[in-house]
Parts: structure tokens; C-alpha cells; sequence
């Protein structure tokens, strides 16, 4: 399988008032050199978070909002993905924000026309009186030619005040094949992110692995860590098929329209103590949709409350769940993965 994971941390940047704009446009820049990005393509996307860190300033009646930056590769494509979310106004008419020109804030006259012009992929999800989230990815060169069959989308972001994530993430995929995993490490801080990271290492270093072995090999790795609660699930598509097995409180559900099914992890911390692994074998239906979540995101949300959010990008879905579920205590993580031919 050929990896297809976040090259670096997450990076995340409160903005609130006008000194944050610059500060994005910093960050933004020294990451998309850090890639390899051309000089004009560094630039491009300076204008993109410019425009975005603006209007969180100057649309949200003073709340502020946020700004997370993820290395991505692909293939042997390199990009960025920019998430930007806050719980303002939101946009009262799409149609006229997209158009290329259009800026209320008198800044730089860009508006999110030009954004969507100047991202090799764009998606948006508003509603008025409850904010709008705003995916931008850049890739260095072109988007990539080959593309699995599920897309992938996540948020992983320590709990505030912490540089260091206990929660971690990753995937493997093949054409047919996807390989998620999710790890959180107990606690939070430093010690956390050892036993999450470890995970993630064993992750990636295992070929040919179901779920319940990868637990197993996980289990054995973080002995004498933290522990962590992990949860690993292999989708097939071509197969109607999902694999998974857990343990501790890693939630996982496959969604269908208005249903939702629940995936079974059993109690445990792996590294700690297992009282059993086991892995379940559960439908995966045309159209379906699969989360995994930390327990720093709450489990009482429903995409029924989000009309049309289904159809939107993965990472999208999963940046509107975390900015409306995520719990202030604790790190968190939200995995989303659907059909690539659904994404608009």
C-alpha cells in the first residue's frame, strides 16, 4: 500500500484581531516553502489565507476564528490543505461571495471568488446565523492523476494551552483499499503524544495487517508508555466491506442516509491492559460514510442537522463536526471517509 498521510503536524492559529492576519500569512508561507512550493504558488496561497484570516476578523462580530494548515502528500504529489471555520454570520448569499472581485472587508478585494480560483480544490459549507467553514487545498504541482476510491478527511488538534498532541492519526491506502487508524493517548500533553505517536510508527510500518493483528502489535509496542485507546478500520469498497476492532473509547460509526451504526470497540487501554480483541466485519453501503472520533469530541451530533454537509468534501464534514462538537478539556481527533465520487 502506498501512504497517504499528513506529512507534518497540524498547524493551528486562533485568529482574532488584525496581528493574526500577518501571523497566518507568515505561517502560511513558511510551510509552502517548506513543501517546495514556487515562488508564485507560495504567494498564491498567502493571498488565499489573507483573505480568509480577514474575514474572521471582520465577519464574526468580534469572536474570532480558526485557521488550521496540513502538509499533505498524495501519491508523489505534495500539497497543503487549509481549513478555516468560525461561528459568525456565515454567508447570506453564496452566490455573490464566490464571485471573483467581491470583498466587503476593504481589504485586499479577492473575496472567496478568487480564493475557489486560486485552490486546486475548494469546497464551503455556511449557515446563516451558525458560521461557514472553508476548505482551500494547494498543491505544489497539479492535483494527482491516480486517486483512491475513498476520500479521507481529518481534524487532530491538542487540547488548548498543549503544543504536543495525545491524539494521532493515520491512513494506508491502495486503489481499493483503506487503512484508518485512530489513537489517543491517555491524558494529554507530552507523555500522551509518545504513546499516540508510537501507535501511529507501528501503523506504518506493517504491511498485510487486519485490524485486531495491528492492536495486537500496537498493544505489545506501548507497553511501559501511557496507553492509549486505539481503533483500526480497513474499508473495501469493491468488497461492500469494513473491518474493525478497538479497544477503549474510540467511537466508529458507518452512515447511511438518516442511520447510523455503531462499530463495537471493547474496554482496554493498549500498552496497559486488554481483556479481549476482536475484530467485526460490518456492511459497507453505496454511499456510505465512516467516522471515527477521539472522546474529546462529543458523541451527541447527527449530520440530520446539517443539510447537504453529506455531499461535501470529507475533510469539510469533518472540520463542521469538530468545530461544533469538540469538548474544551481534552486533545481530539475527527475522521471522516466516503466515496471519492461523491465529493463535489
Amino acid at each position: 500500500m502506498n501512504e497517504s498521510k499528513p506529512l507534518f503536524f497540524s498547524h493551528h492559529l486562533c485568529v482574532h484581531e488584525s496581528c493574526n492576519v500577518g501571523e497566518a500569512r507568515r505561517l502560511v508561507t513558511v510551510l509552502c516553502r517548506r513543501l517546495g512550493f514556487t515562488e508564485t504558488r507560495t504567494a498564491e496561497a498567502a493571498i488565499v489565507v489573507t483573505e480568509l484570516a480577514t474575514n474572521l476578523v471582520k465577519h464574526t462580530g468580534g469572536i474570532g476564528g480558526d485557521l488550521v494548515f496540513c502538509p499533505m502528500a498524495v501519491a508523489d504529489e505534495v500539497g497543503l490543505e487549509i481549513l478555516c471555520w468560525d461561528k459568525g454570520t456565515g454567508f447570506s448569499n453564496i452566490a455573490e461571495s464566490l464571485r471573483d472581485g467581491c470583498s466587503t472587508t476593504g481589504t485586499l478585494g479577492v473575496g472567496l471568488g478568487a480564493i475557489r480560483r486560486l485552490s486546486s480544490e475548494f469546497d464551503l459549507y455556511t449557515t446563516p446565523g451558525q458560521g461557514a467553514v472553508v476548505l482551500s487545498r494547494l498543491w505544489r504541482n497539479a492535483l494527482p492523476v491516480t486517486l483512491p476510491v475513498l476520500t479521507v478527511g481529518a481534524v487532530c488538534l491538542p487540547v488548548h494551552g498543549e503544543h504536543e498532541c495525545g491524539d494521532a492519526w493515520a491512513m494506508k491506502q491502495s486503489q481499493n483499499t483503506t487503512l484508518l487508524m485512530v489513537a489517543d493517548g491517555l491524558g494529554h500533553g507530552p507523555d500522551a503524544a509518545i504513546a499516540a505517536n508510537r501507535a501511529v510508527a507501528i501503523f506504518q510500518k506493517q504491511e498485510g495487517r487486519g485490524p485486531a493483528e495491528l492492536i495486537e502489535l500496537i498493544h505489545t509496542a506501548l507497553h511501559g508508555s501511557r496507553g492509549a485507546a486505539v481503533a483500526v478500520a480497513e474499508v473495501v469498497p469493491s468488497r461492500r466491506s469494513v473491518r474493525f476492532a478497538g479497544v477503549g473509547n474510540i467511537s466508529g460509526l458507518i452512515i447511511t442516509g438518516e442511520t447510523g451504526r455503531n462499530m463495537l470497540s471493547y474496554d482496554g487501554t493498549a500498552g496497559v491492559s486488554i481483556r479481549k480483541i476482536k475484530e467485526f466485519t460490518y456492511d459497507w453501503p453505496e454511499g456510505g460514510l465512516l467516522v471515527m472520533h477521539s472522546d474529546g469530541v462529543a458523541t451527541k451530533w447527527s449530520l440530520l442537522n446539517y443539510p447537504g454537509l453529506v455531499r461535501k468534501d470529507s475533510a469539510l464534514i469533518a472540520a463542521v463536526l469538530f468545530r461544533d462538537y469538540k469538548r474544551q478539556r481534552d486533545d481530539s481527533t475527527l475522521l471522516v471517509a466516503k466515496a471519492a465520487a461523491q465529493s463535489p
